[in-house]
This record gives structure tokens, sequence and C-alpha cells, in this order.
């Protein structure tokens, strides 16, 4: 079944239609990778310029069907500012928009609610230097505990407290957050923090004693990811990503 949703290609500015493209083939990336939990969650991206604007998900849509031209433009308090059929989540947007406000740098900010991650998130030692993946985690990682289901605005200041400069956070019994300067970034941080707790878990459940990775290693992991990706970041893996989304469903870009 067709969605027959307008083409917004014409209607916006070149810079706001390739950030929709993109975030649009996050959404199917995050879904082809089985990230998704139904219609739950979000991502969100910053629209370049002064304002504090925003593209999300319209809710109610599985990630798989997001395209381009159905994600919602809506401001810092989630109020949506263009003509959309689709409704917007203002209760899930409480994490996103804490941490759109307290960093200039978040362009993106992804959250999922994975089997593993939430494992990992209600173990009481949380990430554990057990694998390489492990290590880029660890470097910038931030913890926050549960309070509930994150609608309540006074959750904001401790969460940004937490957070704090940290690109990736474990929402303690709820799941996982990246934030990066670009979707790319905050993709490619999220593959590596779900990695990271498929790979714990998955060690876990041999009953055997786990092997640790030296503290100084982990100190100068910074350096070594940079080196990884030719100090590109998610700039690096975007392109191959694109293409294998391209190679599944090219529906995203409409």
């Amino acid at each position: 079944m067709s969605l027959n949703i307008p083409s917004l290609k014409d209607s916006v500015s070149p810079e706001e239609w390739q950030l929709r493209v993109d975030l649009a083939a996050c959404y199917r990336l995050v879904a082809a990778y089985g990230w998704s939990d139904l219609v739950f969650t979000h991502v969100s991206a910053r629209i370049p310029g002064p304002e504090h604007h925003f593209l999300i998900n319209p809710y109610g849509l599985m990630f798989d069907e997001i395209t381009a031209s159905s994600l919602v433009k809506v401001d810092q308090d989630c109020n949506k500012l263009s003509d959309s059929p689709f409704p917007v989540n203002p209760a899930g947007f409480t994490i996103h928009s804490s941490v759109h406000a307290a960093r200039e740098d978040a362009g993106c900010v992804l959250h999922t609610h994975t089997r593993s991650g939430v494992a990992v998130s209600a173990q009481k030692d949380g990430v554990l230097p057990i694998s390489q993946q492990s290590t880029f985690v660890l470097a910038s990682l931030a913890y926050h505990d549960y309070e509930g289901v994150a609608f309540r605005d006074e959750e904001k200041p401790r969460l940004q407290a937490d957070l704090g400069t940290k690109n990736f956070l474990m929402l303690r019994n709820h799941g996982l957050l990246t934030v990066g300067p670009t979707i790319a970034d905050a993709f490619l941080s999220m593959y590596i923090f779900e990695s990271t707790c498929q790979i714990q878990i998955a060690a876990q459940s041999g009953g055997a004693a786990l092997t640790q990775v030296h503290p100084q290693i982990v100190d100068g992991v910074a350096h070594a990811m940079k080196v990884q990706t030719g100090s590109l970041g998610g700039a690096f893996v975007w392109p191959a990503l694109i293409r294998k989304l391209e190679r599944l469903d090219p529906g995203y870009k409409a």
C-alpha cells in the first residue's frame, strides 16, 4: 500500500532537502540493521540555520516506510512547523530536545531500544572493556539513570548534566543514545554502540571469565578512531551505506 506523500523537494531549500534524504536514509538503515522498535524511538536532525528547527519521524510510520518528504519539521517544543498529515510525538521528543538544547554540536540524536542495548543498560557495571568496539564507546560514554517514561521536562537538566560532552549515552533500563555533528556520525556511533552490546551479551552467555582490555589502550582509543576513519568519522562509511540502501530500496528519497 502506497502512502502517496507529495514530494517536498521543490518546496524546501536544497540544504533541508539533503538533510531530509539523509535522515530518511538513516531511518531505513536503522530498520535494515534491526534496531527499530515498531514505530517507537526517534532519530532527530537539526536543520541548518539560526532557528532551532528539527526533522523527526511521522509518528505511526514504521522506520522502513519513512521518506524524505514524510519527515515532519518541528520546533524545540515539537510543535509542527509545516503541513503534514502525520502526528508527532512530543513525549518522545523530550530526550532529543534536551540534548539539542544543551549541545550546539548535536546535529543528530539517535535513540534505540534494542534487546542487547537494553540488556546491557540493565547491568550494574554497564559497558565492559572486553572488545575493540567497546573501547571506542568507553572513550566517550555517559550514563543516565531511569526515571520512568521520559516525558517530563524536569528530567531534562539531569539528562543534560549526565551527558555533558560525551557522544554515547546509556539510558539505564531503557536503551542507547548517540550524538553526532552529522547524521552519518550518529549512525556510525550507534553501529559501534550496538555491536558493543551484542558482543558483551554473547561473551557473557559463554559463562567463562572475560579478558578485559588494558585501561591504557582505552585511554588512547580516540586517536585510533580518527586513524581508522581517516579523520572523516561517519562520512567515511556513509557513501557505502547509501549504496547498500540503494540496492535494498531507493524509495527513501521520495
